[in-house]
């Protein structure tokens, strides 16, 4: 996608479904987000950004509810705009975690270093991707569980620095992000929402609201990719898979491993930032 010319920034809207192969997924996650929000529109709308939603508005156990507006959740940034940019800019974000691998950042690009006020950090999930002879396994929602549940063992150092980021107020609003903004992004999201006390239901709806933007996702790596088709078709069902089974599975994993998202912060030796955490990111409900 080209670059547009400078342009006021658009207000934040949701995405509304079009004559696509995802149109069925994208009003089924449309009435899953009306069950689950009461404030800002959760999709942000972006041109070069399929994914990008408001982790705000989710009530906790203990009767608070997340701030909207301070932290986002995204797939690849990579091919923002510059009215896209103007977007980020209206929402003031300040920090930019980027989840994925080292060979993802070099043959993909990163955010850009143009951005004003905003700062970069690569906190990769995960040192190597599954192979594209493994795209049909992601219809096993075991299999994704577990692949889930290693991002995390895998990537601790990750999740406890940005875990540590996000619990300054100074670093918000924040994004993170992966490639579609589902799996590793998923998994951060969860381990965040968790540790702030959001019930594991919500966290699998939030989780599953990304079907709305897989369709387009792939369309856009079809282009992206015109002359490995064949590859991207065989990466096809991994990214099209989002299974709220996949997500339950690792809740349920971490408890069996930690007994709880408090025994994870521990495990984590993250308790005094989980604690900040809270303070930065929840309000009354």
């Amino acid at each position: 996608m080209g670059r547009t010319r400078h342009g006021r920034a658009r207000p934040a809207r949701t995405t509304e479904p079009g004559p696509t192969a995802g149109r069925d997924r994208l009003a089924s996650a449309a009435m899953k987000e009306q069950s689950i929000s009461t404030g800002p529109s959760r999709h942000v709308e972006l041109q070069g950004c399929c994914n990008f939603r408001d982790l705000g508005g989710y009530p906790t156990a203990d009767g608070h509810r997340t701030r909207w507006r301070r932290l986002f959740r995204a797939d690849g940034l990579t091919q923002l705009t510059e009215e896209d940019l103007a977007s980020l800019a209206e929402l003031g974000v300040r920090n930019v975690i980027d989840l994925r691998t080292d060979i993802e950042v070099e043959s993909r690009g990163r955010f850009t270093s143009e951005a004003e006020g905003v700062v970069y950090h690569h906190l990769p999930l995960t040192d190597t991707l599954p192979g594209a002879e493994q795209g049909a396994a992601w219809d096993d929602t075991g299999f994704v569980t577990g692949r889930y549940l290693s991002m995390l063992r895998d990537g601790t150092s990750s999740v406890t620095t940005a875990v540590a980021l996000l619990s300054d107020p100074a670093s918000l609003p924040a994004v993170f992000h992966c490639s579609v903004g589902k799996d590793r992004t998923g998994v951060l999201a969860a381990v965040v929402l968790g540790l702030l006390g959001v019930p594991d239901e919500v966290i699998v709806e939030d989780y599953a609201l990304s079907a709305a933007a897989m369709a387009q996702v792939l369309e856009r790596l079809e282009l992206e990719f015109p002359d490995s088709q064949e590859i991207v078709q065989q990466y096809a069902p991994a990214i099209l898979s989002v299974e709220p089974a996949s997500m339950t599975g690792f809740l349920a994993g971490v408890r069996q491993h930690y007994g709880s998202f408090e025994g994870l912060a521990t495990g984590l030796g993250i308790e005094e930032p989980v604690q900040r955490l809270r303070a930065a990111l929840l309000e009354p409900a």
